[in-house]
């Protein structure tokens, strides 16, 4: 068994060696020959390339506007009457009771924020006022836990909303008139808003206050992995506690897996079509060995006269077809990173040395197995002309 591998491994190699000296005594040839294959293999080295380089941008782009960590709570307020969305006569809240109670059953290690976001007309300096109002049902920077659950009448406001009253200098201590409820400024924060902006403690809302602005809850997961298991959680306690259908839990997760199934989609679709032109090049280097079989007809029946086999004439071409493939992707796989320097530069970027010879993996796979099918091919046309004309 050893020594027919050997053998067989010399007559491989030995093949190899003698495509290799056909190929230099005719190198412009080849080169001609080859530069189908050239040209679709850069393009589809570049467009690829192109292609990796835009979805990690926008899977960049999203992580920096919102965070995979996040799940989002909300009321399922509206349901569809003959294709129109309308709000619902009666549905559930998450109040403060329940926010409690959810946080206390979450295993993962996570933070929970409460908050209901609405705008509304305030009473301040004997002025009404237009403001954004966030009733927050998690401790904040200016809003303690303590002052949550014991209903104080406190509130936070920015330096625009400051800027709306009689003397903005001394804003801490005067009094806000809201609902019937009456707030006292205890600090004064700067988010760089344009709009004003007041914050109080959520527990002073009623019920039907809360089912009127209804609140969001959003879970932030210590660790991507965690939100999986955290969202489950999550859905069966609201199932549990109010029935299926009445909130909705989503994550933003869901956007970074449509852009990347979109890209998928793109990446098939190009991959598919620039592959055309290595297909194309394919044939041409078929057509190139067919015409080289006429050319060499004294070559194969002196071969034959000496003892070569059919098997041998088959395997020498094919090592030829093999051998102008592989030497056409690695030019391409040259030429399309030339040409897409800077999706090929971010790849470096993230794996690093190991980019280079996984473009050269990936391509020239390809292109050795179209050499062997259009090889196979050749053989199955020149079979019938050149090798009998050279036994002849």
């Amino acid at each position: 068994m050893f020594v027919i591998s050997l053998g067989c491994m010399k007559t491989v190699v030995s093949s190899f060696l003698l495509a290799f000296h056909n190929i230099r005594s005719h190198f412009f040839h080849t080169l001609l020959s080859v530069l189908g294959i050239v040209i679709g293999v850069a393009a589809l080295v570049s467009i690829l390339s192109l292609i990796d380089g835009m979805e990690e941008f926008a899977k960049e782009q999203i992580t920096k506007t919102t965070s995979l960590n996040a799940i989002t709570i909300s009321t399922n307020a509206y349901t569809k009457t003959n294709g129109v969305r309308v709000r619902k006569d009666t549905f559930f809240v998450l109040n403060y009771q329940d926010y409690e109670d959810l946080k206390s059953k979450l295993t993962k290690p996570c933070s929970v924020n409460y908050v209901s976001q609405f705008s509304g007309e305030v009473l301040v300096d004997q002025k009404k006022v237009g403001t954004l109002l966030y009733a927050f049902g998690s401790p904040r920077e200016g809003i303690t836990e303590g002052q949550i659950e014991s209903k104080q009448n406190v509130a936070i406001v920015n330096k625009k909303f400051t800027a709306t009253l009689t003397d903005s200098s001394h804003a801490i201590g005067k009094t806000i008139i809201f609902r019937n409820k009456t707030l006292t400024i205890q600090a004064v924060f700067d988010d760089g808003g344009d709009q004003p902006r007041i914050a109080f403690p959520l527990t002073l809302l009623t019920s039907a206050e809360l089912h009127n602005d209804t609140p969001t809850l959003v879970v932030e997961a210590s660790t991507v992995e965690d939100v999986s298991e955290l969202t489950s959680q999550i859905s069966s306690w609201l199932n549990s506690r109010f029935g299926e259908g009445n909130f909705n839990v989503w994550t933003n997760s869901a956007r970074v897996e449509q852009a990347t199934q979109g890209f998928l989609l793109f990446r098939i679709v190009m991959g598919l079509i620039v592959g055309i032109s290595v297909v194309v090049g394919g044939i041409g280097i078929m057509n190139v060995l067919l015409i080289s079989i006429t050319e060499r007809t004294a070559e194969i029946g002196i071969r034959k006269a000496v003892g070569a086999k059919r098997r041998d004439l088959i395997l020498q071409f094919l090592a030829e077809s093999v051998t102008v493939s592989v030497f056409g992707s690695m030019m391409g796989l040259i030429l399309g990173c030339t040409w897409n320097d800077g999706g090929c530069t971010y790849r470096c970027r993230c794996d690093k040395d190991s980019v280079l010879c996984e473009l050269y993996s990936e391509h020239t796979s390809d292109c050795e197995c179209i050499g062997r099918s259009f090889g196979n091919h050749f053989r199955n046309i020149s079979g019938h002309k050149g090798l009998k004309a050279g036994s002849s």
